[in-house]
């Protein structure tokens, strides 16, 4: 007998699903007549992601920032950096950055004869923050030869998947236009692109392993540095990520450095500054707690969950 294949709503994330369907005024998700249903869990994590972003308020219901989200046809968390890059004034930015992650996974090609000569084209385009700036230089090279197909293929480049970053950016930019949202650059400043992507990724937050790699602030998931990565070998303390890819190791895809004071401004419902009477030096300078990770014991490593309130009745 051939195996059953997983219903793709059981396998996806449900945050993009679980917003069109608020936005249709479909609120019991709990006892919506899904075809395939997927699991409880599944589904509770997908509402928590949501409420976390500030798309969803305490009852459930779509707030007005989950709305415009629900606008966009693209992950909640990059809708969110998006929608957020518009108040920090650097909307040009994000929206080119959310393009090239929303169109393609990967832009760069590598051909197995010449590996050596894509790495150093490659390498040129690198920002010392990070991956997400060094897809912004990409683009930004390309913008300014032209659109160039010739350009492409000199930097080892895919055209086609160029192309269809240039299409999803377009896209997007109506949306934002039909928002009355302005587009907006910040010039060289790095560190509010950053911010901004803080905004829609604080999930996707690790910390350096004083021992080997990283933890992830939420379920201090040991994880790893890609050697693709622009930071590859000048690791930064803190760093965000877009997704993770297990192969020998769980690698890191898409990272860029932080400061940890970010998350809390970006998701104060989420994290949270540790107290720091019981702190060494060197920890209070780095004092956040996430307020949800219901997986990690209390003193598992530094940056842990608040501790659970103990029940008085």
């Amino acid at each position: 007998m051939l195996p059953t294949t997983i219903p793709e709503i059981q396998r996806q994330n449900l945050s993009n699903t679980i917003l069109m369907l608020k936005a249709m005024g479909i609120n019991d998700l709990l006892h919506f007549d899904f075809m395939d249903p997927p699991p409880t869990n599944t589904l509770l994590t997908a509402l928590e992601e949501l409420f976390s972003l500030g798309a969803l308020d305490d009852e459930g219901l779509l707030t007005r920032l989950g709305r415009q989200m629900a606008d966009f046809p693209m992950d909640p968390s990059l809708s969110k950096a998006l929608i957020k890059s518009v108040e920090m004034n650097c909307s040009e930015e994000i929206l080119t950055i959310v393009a090239m992650i929303s169109a393609t996974q990967n832009i760069f090609h590598r051909p197995r004869d010449k590996q050596q000569q894509a790495d150093q084209k490659k390498a040129k385009f690198h920002d010392p923050s990070g991956d997400h700036q060094t897809l912004l230089n990409v683009y930004n090279g390309w913008k300014a030869s032209g659109y160039s197909v010739p350009w492409c293929h000199e930097n080892y480049i895919m055209p086609r998947n160029m192309a269809r970053v240039k299409d999803v950016r377009v896209q997007l930019q109506q949306i934002m236009a039909r928002h009355k949202h302005q587009i907006v650059s910040c010039g060289r400043n790095t560190i509010k692109v950053r911010q901004a992507l803080c905004s829609g990724f604080f999930r996707n937050s690790a910390r350096k392993d004083p021992s080997e790699g990283y933890k992830t602030l939420v379920e201090g998931t040991p994880v790893f540095l890609h050697p693709s990565s622009a930071l590859f070998g000048k690791p930064a303390e803190h760093v965000i990520y877009q997704w993770l890819v297990e192969t020998t190791k769980e690698y890191m895809h898409v990272v860029s450095a932080i400061e940890p004071k970010w998350l809390v401004e970006a998701a104060p419902t989420f994290f949270k500054v540790a107290p720091t009477d019981r702190l060494s030096k060197r920890k209070k300078a780095e004092r956040i707690q996430p307020l949800h990770n219901k997986f990690a014991g209390e003193d598992d490593w530094r940056l842990r969950p608040a501790p659970l309130r103990k029940s008085t009745s």
